[in-house]
């Protein structure tokens, strides 16, 4: 069973940067595939960024080139840098990882979650 763990999130104003960090409990980075996904008050879960176990990262066409997910400094870490945000980014925000072949960003794929941290901008 892998347990997951996000932090990072907070209040920031439009244009502002966050970066979320999410920490597994076995070596989720380089043994899984790892994404975050959000979901904003009354919509549903979205995707936004993948990252398989050799670094190649996918992301979300809403995310527009302002959000980056890299690995973190050890083996059980990624990050979330977001950038520009927007009102709209506001979600709370959610790390996932999964062992089957392939890394999209496919939801039902993703089998551990972790509790989500919340983003929430202002205009």
């Amino acid at each position: 069973q892998v347990q997951l763990a996000e932090s990072g999130g907070g209040s920031v104003q439009a244009g502002g940067s966050l970066r979320l960090s999410c920490v597994g409990s076995t070596r989720t980075s380089s043994d899984y595939c790892m994404a975050w996904f959000r979901q904003a008050p009354g919509k549903g879960r979205e995707a936004v960024a993948a990252i398989d176990f050799d670094g190649t990262a996918t992301y979300a066409e809403s995310i527009e080139g302002r959000f980056t997910i890299a690995k973190g400094p050890t083996k059980n870490t990624i990050e979330l840098q977001m950038k520009s945000l927007k009102p709209e980014d506001t979600a709370m925000y959610y790390c996932a990882a999964h062992s089957h072949w392939g890394c999209d960003l496919g939801e039902t794929r993703y089998n551990y979650w972790g509790q989500g941290t919340q983003v929430t901008v202002s205009s």
